[in-house]
């Protein structure tokens, strides 16, 4: 893919991703004023959060990273049928699997130890049972989605989650109020929402594949040498791309022992984290891999470490300023969003702090998504598998620190902390060892216009604050409380993109203007 095709897949990607985490902010914003921050949405959270954690392994990034190479390298030597036979063997097996493991998670559910150790007023067991069966769904439509990328049609698999967002928008208003008049019943309906969302999601990437050529059958045949291949690669991969989602249910689960509220304040500032991190960093790892997967074909070593000098300096000249600007309006955008109904004073101070801690890691949370499509490019799952085993271990050791010396109130800071940490340590790692192997992709080019944007960024940073101050100090005796919320967050961040803009035209041209074209996709 060319530098002019890869930034336009990614501008569309992009796009796609921004609806769907406007929609998620939506969705957490009508969820938060039903539930607050209150023991039973820490309960779904921690339910919620372990089929996240199986779709992570065994759904998005492990299902596109291994089949994408192996699908791609049929369909150029063997032809569209031989790809798509390969394909319904592999869908066949995934569903197969996917059907033993639910059966099996719901019978664990029903585990004496088990229950016993959740009985004490948490709703995690009968939330999990309801929606364990989205595993099903939702990794098959990772699969769905990995092969309509592996036919260049992103815009679909990005579109795909608006579907989860609006389902869960749709039960959270209509359906939970009508399962009874507690929290405790009225999270049930959260539950089925989610189901129901996972099987919209699959079905609406059938009618896409089969124009393709996709046609339904079964087909069980494991000793195939391509799915024997895919299987393989997959096994190392899934640890590797999944390495966010298994430190956010550790840290759920121990939030969730160490105090009711931690475990969905977490959850609430994770997903205000998200909103920068998804429009660019998923997009970049979506269209990385078939991108990093022909230049390694063709032994393009030296084209690899100019995408990944392109991709980090856009990534760093994005996730800098989200990060400050996270920091300066915490509080204020935490309000905003989420302040409403039973989202109280506590719970937007609480979620405010442990977003602070979250923001300074938003580029390393991105940073991964650019080094291990590149690694799995080159055909190489065994180093990021390796370096996810790390990450894990240090997020787990410092969970454990945490939250057995600190006082209450500051665990779930400590434990957003942790994960800024390991995932610290995963991207700066992963990027050392691949620039040991295919040579430095220009580092000192990386650094310097990350320190240019960081300038920007604290310039832009002070600005946020001030202007926003300013203006709520102005408004508040005047108009309704969210109105003065609204238009002093929102004047003060069209004010900190123009400072940071002009900033970065001085300090950070080239990246700017490499931004502005994926933008408006001019060559």
């Amino acid at each position: 893919m060319e530098h002019r095709g890869l930034l336009r897949s990614v501008g569309t990607v992009s796009a796609f991703t921004m609806l769907s985490r406007l929609l998620g902010l939506l969705r957490e914003t009508v969820t938060a004023a039903a539930f607050g921050t209150s023991a039973v949405m820490s309960d779904f959270v921690v339910a919620f959060r372990i089929p996240n954690m199986f779709r992570a392994l065994f759904g998005e990034g492990a299902l596109s990273s291994a089949f994408v190479p192996v699908f791609s390298a049929i369909r150029a030597k063997e032809g569209e049928s031989a790809a798509w036979q390969f394909a319904r063997r592999v869908i066949t097996l995934l569903g197969a699997v996917l059907i033993i493991i639910v059966l099996i998670g719901i019978g664990i559910t029903f585990f004496p130890p088990l229950v016993e150790a959740f009985r004490k007023g948490t709703q995690t067991l009968p939330l999990l049972r309801i929606m364990l069966p989205y595993l099903f769904f939702i990794c098959l439509t990772a699969l769905s989605q990995g092969i309509l990328n592996s036919f260049g049609r992103f815009a679909l698999a990005a579109f795909t989650p608006c579907l989860l967002n609006l389902t869960w928008i749709a039960f959270v208003i209509f359906v939970c109020p009508r399962m009874g008049a507690k929290p405790e019943d009225q999270i049930a309906g959260v539950a089925l929402g989610v189901l129901v969302a996972g099987a919209v999601q699959l079905a609406a990437q059938l009618p896409a594949m089969y124009r393709l050529g996709w046609r339904p059958g079964v087909d069980l045949n494991a000793k195939d040498p391509q799915v024997t291949r895919f299987l393989g690669l997959m096994a190392p991969t899934a640890l590797g791309q999944s390495v966010s989602q298994i430190n956010m249910t550790i840290n759920s689960i121990m939030a969730r022992w160490a105090t009711p509220w931690a475990a969905a304040t977490m959850y609430f500032a994770e997903r205000l984290l998200y909103f920068p991190q998804g429009i660019l960093a998923t997009a970049m790892s979506t269209v990385l891999l078939p991108t990093f997967s022909n230049q390694a074909a063709v032994g393009e070593d030296q084209r690899i470490r100019e995408t990944i000098n392109r991709a980090l300096r856009m990534l760093l000249f994005v996730m800098i300023p989200a990060a400050v600007g996270l920091m300066a309006l915490a509080r204020p955008v935490t309000e905003m969003l989420l302040g409403w109904g039973k989202f109280d004073v506590d719970s937007v101070d609480r979620t405010a702090a442990v977003l602070r801690v979250y923001a300074p890691g938003l580029f390393f949370f991105g940073l991964a998504k650019v080094f291990v499509p590149a690694f799995y490019g080159l055909g190489d799952t065994r180093t990021p598998y390796r370096n996810g085993l790390y990450s894990v271990g240090i997020n787990f050791s410092l969970n454990l620190i945490f939250t057995l010396s600190l006082p209450t109130e500051y665990k779930a800071m400590s434990l957003a902390g942790s994960a800024v940490v390991s995932e610290a340590f995963n991207g700066l790692t992963l990027g050392w060892r691949l620039g040991r192997r295919i040579g430095s992709p220009g580092w000192l080019s990386v650094l310097a216009g990350a320190g240019r944007a960081l300038i920007a960024a604290v310039i832009m940073g002070m600005s946020v604050i001030f202007v926003h101050g300013w203006i709520f100090q102005s408004l508040e005796n005047h108009l309704a409380g969210k109105l003065v919320q609204f238009i002093s967050v929102g004047g003060a961040i069209a004010v900190g993109m123009i400072v940071y803009l002009l900033a970065s035209v001085l300090l950070c041209r080239r990246e700017a203007a490499q931004v502005f074209n994926a933008v408006l996709r001019r060559k």
